[in-house]
């Protein structure tokens, strides 16, 4: 039996918030926050936690951040079933915006439970989920979990350089989650390859699935 367009957005949506939220999880009630695991030299675990968007970036508020996230996954849970209708659009595409509502889903149940299903000992002790003294923060004031550190390579900048001479660079100094991975990979994807189909370039067709499409 051919799995549909909309099936596979959910199977790709489940799938990527489930392994998500374990290794979250996992971290969280296994390393103490600051904790390094070096896998390899370029590769490492690092605990941390940011009240910001993908890569510990910053905007605005705390609530006016979950707010948004909030709004931003059923826009896009509306966005997929749009397209999903449409004999134009291909798998390839629904999966890229699958990943994208799955990261920020993930991201949001941090944002959400976490406060409350987590304490936040010191260091080193680790957090314990459903703790008896109760959470950390209320509900909607989570922290989302990182912990993917890939620092790539390094060097220092020749002194002649201005404002950075003698300075040294690392590249890639992000630490990140699998959600904000999803989204990542999910935007460049659109970007490179279907443009096109945000463009408006393509007419709403109706709700019927081209059997050939991929």
């Amino acid at each position: 039996m051919k799995i549909t367009k909309g099936q596979a957005a959910a199977a790709i949506i489940l799938a990527t918030i489930i392994l998500d939220q374990f290794i979250k999880i996992w971290v969280k009630t296994h390393f103490y926050l600051g904790e390094e695991l070096r896998i390899a030299e370029w590769f490492r675990l690092v605990f941390v936690e940011n009240d910001g968007m993908a890569f510990g970036m910053q905007m605005g508020s705390k609530l006016f951040l979950t707010l948004f996230r909030i709004v931003a996954v059923t826009a896009l849970c509306w966005v997929i079933v749009r397209f999903c209708r449409r004999s134009d659009v291909g798998y390839g595409f629904i999966a890229c915006l699958a990943l994208v509502t799955a990261g920020a889903a993930g991201n949001i149940i941090d944002c959400v439970f976490y406060g409350v299903l987590f304490n936040d000992p010191m260091p080193p002790a680790v957090a314990v989920m459903m703790p008896d003294g109760g959470g950390y923060a209320p509900l909607l004031y989570g922290k989302v979990v990182d912990m993917f550190y890939f620092p790539l390579f390094s060097f220092d900048w020749p002194e002649w350089m201005p404002w950075v001479g003698g300075e040294n660079f690392l590249f890639f100094q992000p630490v990140f989650n699998l959600a904000d991975a999803a989204i990542s990979v999910g935007m460049v994807v659109i970007i490179l390859f279907y443009t096109k189909h945000l463009s408006g370039s393509h007419s709403d067709e109706p709700a019927v699935e081209d059997q050939t499409s991929r």
